[in-house]
């Protein structure tokens, strides 16, 4: 009855979240100011997701414009011609009447960008992730708590706002599958591996190739560097992989159903280690402790091709090429983007569905959910709390496996050699490995000179 009742209050706080405050940018709160009012916003990346964001924040007004790719910005300007334009996002943020910012860069400058925007008093809205390190992460995540009653936040993970997710949500906290002790999470996108790319000359005019490495270390340009994810967020140096980008999306599902906050062990595998780029394939783990109205859960992805084993052989199938599969000591909940499926031993008299006011109630949309942050003060629930928690949570796992080493591990048919990573004990409140100091290497990045990520 007392989990019951604690699942409960937390679905009532979701219904009911939102207070109808009017931030300013002098961090002052007011009531009863005009939602309509229209935000001045500056849009950092205008290309690809970058257009995307852009159109699903017309409505404001569009007041500047900022991509290192001149096509791009030029295509933005005919589009919205009283915007002023920059190549540089740091000269960007110089300009006064700013009121919130659209981050969709390359994932090496999100933190930057996050942070730079929020030191000067900026609403910010950012593509996932929010980071391309651990420290990175913990870094946009304390800017915003120094800042969270007058600025509003969210990462751009848009399926967050998807009427499914809200429904699985309520399945596993109202305990539909009983109690829940793991959630296994993944995506089969198989990424490729590979070198950091040979010089390729000249540098076009519409690029600016030393603002597109930003703060990472210096690599000669190459093409193929440039265009969609995939391109480029496998290099260390400029992204993470999938679990830093499909795993943003997904584990997202298991961290918000189940209240995660900070692990306290980690501990991953893969492919043999590469110096340039990520694992193609991936697994991780982490422990989670019991909160208030669950016990402590474990929490494991796979990528690359593997998969968790389903609990029926009719779902076990290659269609099944992302999810999340919640089990608890009554049933599985197997979950998408788009769809549910219970799976449950025995009847469901043990489950009473929520009342009409504690159900989550439907998103206004995701970019619109922080549009209504930023002219009112009510909450978003990606904001930068709780993003700055999952991507720390996420890209810790690469911190273990790029502490582990090479060994020949024999599966079922033959003998392979695999990453096995380095257990990690994890203190969040200091931000360091207990049993594992030579871990801070890649929990922080080190910086080309002149770039200061709090700026």
């Amino acid at each position: 009855m007392n989990l019951r009742m604690k699942r409960r209050t937390f679905l009532k706080q979701g219904a009911m979240a939102g207070a109808g405050l009017m931030v300013l940018k002098s961090g002052i709160l007011k009531a009863g100011n005009s939602p309509n009012e229209k935000l001045n916003i500056a849009v950092i990346g205008v290309g690809g997701r970058g257009r995307s964001n852009m159109n699903n924040v017309k409505s404001e007004n569009i007041v500047a414009l900022c991509d290192l790719n001149g096509k791009n910005l030029a295509a933005a300007a005919k589009q919205f011609p009283r915007a002023k334009t920059y190549i540089d996002w740091r000269k960007c943020l110089e300009q006064k009447d700013i009121d919130a910012v659209v981050c969709s860069t390359t994932d090496h400058t999100h933190a930057f960008i996050n942070v730079w925007a929020m030191n000067r008093g900026m609403h910010v809205y950012c593509e996932k992730p929010l980071a391309n390190s651990v420290h990175e992460a913990r870094m946009v995540r304390k800017t915003y708590l120094k800042n969270r009653n007058k600025l509003a936040t969210q990462m751009g993970t848009q399926i967050h706002a998807y009427e499914n997710y809200r429904r699985m949500v309520e399945l596993v906290r109202n305990g539909a599958i009983g109690t829940v002790k793991e959630a296994r999470v993944w995506c089969s996108r198989l990424p490729k591996g590979g070198s950091y790319l040979p010089e390729v000359k000249p540098i076009p005019e519409n690029i600016n190739w030393d603002l597109w490495v930003g703060p990472s270390p210096m690599h000669p340009y190459n093409p193929g560097y440039i265009g969609s994810c995939l391109k480029w967020n496998r290099f260390w140096d400029f992204g993470s992989g999938q679990i830093g980008d499909m795993g943003s999306h997904m584990i997202d599902m298991a961290y918000w159903a189940l209240d995660l906050r900070f692990p306290t062990t980690c501990e991953a595998a893969g492919t043999p280690i590469n110096t340039d780029t990520c694992p193609q394939w991936l697994t991780a783990e982490w422990d989670h402790p019991a909160n208030d109205w669950r016990p402590a859960v474990k929490v494991y992805w796979y990528d690359g091709g593997k998969k968790p084993g389903m609990p029926s052989k009719a779902f076990d199938r290659d269609g099944l090429f992302k999810g999340v599969l919640f089990k608890g000591d009554k049933g599985s909940l197997l979950a998408d983007y788009d769809y549910r499926i219970l799976m449950l031993r025995g009847d469901m008299t043990h489950y009473s569905s929520p009342k009409p006011d504690e159900l989550i109630p439907p998103s206004p949309g995701h970019h619109k959910e922080w549009l209504i942050a930023c002219k009112t003060g009510k909450p978003t629930l990606c904001n930068f709390d709780y993003s700055g928690a999952l991507i720390e949570h996420n890209l810790l796992a690469f911190v273990s496996f790029r502490l582990g080493e090479v060994r020949d591990v024999k599966t079922r048919d033959k003998t392979e050699k695999i990453t096995v990573g380095k257990k990690l004990q994890w203190d969040a409140e200091n931000i360091k490995a207990t049993n594992c100091p030579e871990a801070n290497q890649y929990i922080r990045k080190t910086y080309r000179k002149g770039w200061i990520l709090n700026g």
